[in-house]
């Protein structure tokens, strides 16, 4: 009986035959990094603008609040669920990452591997025997190969401090695929296409940018025979040790010697492939050149968040749905959604503004609004009311309509000597 309800947590990184009994792990002594381990490092290059690209859509998928949620009859959101997955979400989903930190690792990943998995490590109850279970920790792995029923997942096991390659059931792991996978991550895509074209332009310019003279030396005689070459070659050897050798790097030459310098490069379409590459991908992402430089209007930004951020995150949120609710869950009305904060876009200007509609329309009570401010509660029982203040209630209406002096008290009758007689 106590066995029964003690509170078990099942590791992922058990061997198979392993994973029906609890495991205990203790401290393992690990090689220590200058950075966080299980870090995910983008393939486009530090350099790139495409890893300004990654970084601004990963955070502003971090920026929506994911929550284990109730719903009520009509499927409409009631209450939050106090369990250890939302506290995942909310808080820590694991010992190196926060609840923002992970959901941006996994927009980030999407768009370097294309397909993800979502992995529950420490769970409170087994999930390869039963799906009543809880989520302690979870990470995001690299799925290498597919079966009809497993995936093989690259995933960081922080106990030893290095990726193991693991099969996990696909009712276990929450596999999600980049929905711009077409534009992103397919190998002729318009996204691969200018990855290549920006190398093939840094490499240009390091070797434009080497240090190189690029200079032609004319000799008064012609280069025919081997004793000639050799001849030119010790030259130009002695012209190079000039150069460098010299405090100013200045070489001399014979009267009858001729130099030419190239200072002019080879001409090539390069850059105009890229703008029209750039232009194309920020077309088909749904992005606009404003987003980076914080220039973006109220409708640029709404257009931005419907066609990129928003079908990001209903993949991430329909993989966990399907994936860790189990069927009774989904029938008891529990789900998992995502909420972006609409008052992240609103001008200080025009707060004020927007919060008189909120309150007007009984969308929104008084003290809602001070918590969106960063102000505490008033204490008044009114600033929790929903209601229209700009009209008065019905109960006070009905109450200032009457006069003090005229309203009777208990049961008392009007009398006939209360009338005024007007003459």
């Amino acid at each position: 009986m106590a066995e029964s309800i003690m509170r078990r947590i099942v590791r992922v990184f058990r061997p198979e035959t392993e994973r029906s009994n609890t495991q205990t792990l203790g401290p393992v002594v690990t090689e220590s990094r200058s950075y966080r381990s299980g870090r995910t490092f983008s393939s486009a290059g530090e350099r790139s603008f495409i890893t300004s690209i990654y970084t601004r859509i990963g955070i502003d998928v971090s920026q929506n609040d994911i929550r284990h949620v109730r719903l009520d009859a009509n499927g409409r959101y009631k209450a939050n669920i106090d369990s250890q997955m939302h506290r995942c979400f909310q808080l820590s989903a694991n010992i190196d990452q926060t609840g923002r930190a992970f959901f941006e690792d996994a927009a980030l990943s999407l768009f370097d591997y294309g397909v993800i998995a979502i992995v529950p490590v420490d769970t409170v109850g087994d999930p390869f025997v039963s799906d009543g279970y809880d989520i302690e920790t979870m990470r995001i792995g690299q799925v290498l190969e597919f079966r009809p029923k497993h995936v093989l997942v690259r995933l960081y096991d922080e106990n030893v401090g290095y990726n193991k390659d693991i099969w996990i059931p696909k009712n276990v792991a929450a596999v999600v695929e980049n929905p711009l996978y077409p534009v992103v991550n397919a190998p002729n895509s318009t996204f691969q296409r200018l990855v290549r074209k920006l190398t093939l332009l840094d490499i240009t310019d390091d070797t434009n940018n080497s240090g190189k003279l690029d200079i032609i030396i004319q000799l008064p005689y012609t280069i025919r025979s081997d004793a000639r070459r050799d001849q030119a070659e010790k030259r130009r050897t002695d012209i190079e040790m000039q150069l460098r050798t010299a405090k100013y790097g200045i070489a001399y030459t014979d009267a009858t010697e001729k130099v030419t310098q190239l200072n002019r490069p080879a001409e090539n379409n390069l850059l105009t492939q890229i703008e029209g590459l750039k232009s194309e991908l920020f077309y088909q992402m749904g992005m606009a050149k404003e987003i980076f430089d914080g220039t973006a209007d109220e409708r640029t930004m709404l257009n931005y968040h419907n066609r990129t951020i928003k079908p990001l995150m209903d993949a991430l949120v329909d993989s966990m749905t399907r994936t860790f609710l189990s069927k009774t869950a989904l029938t008891q009305g529990q789900a998992i959604r995502f909420f972006r904060d609409p008052f992240a876009s609103v001008p200080v200007s025009d707060f004020a503004q927007f919060a008189d509609k909120m309150t007007r329309n009984e969308i929104l009570s008084p003290n809602e609004i001070r918590a969106v401010i960063g102000m505490a509660p008033s204490n008044d029982p009114k600033s929790d009311e929903l209601r229209n203040r700009n009209i008065t209630a019905p109960g006070a209406m009905a109450d200032a309509s009457v006069p003090a002096e005229t309203q009777l008290e208990g049961d008392e009758k009007p009398s006939v000597l209360d009338t005024p007689i007007v003459l």
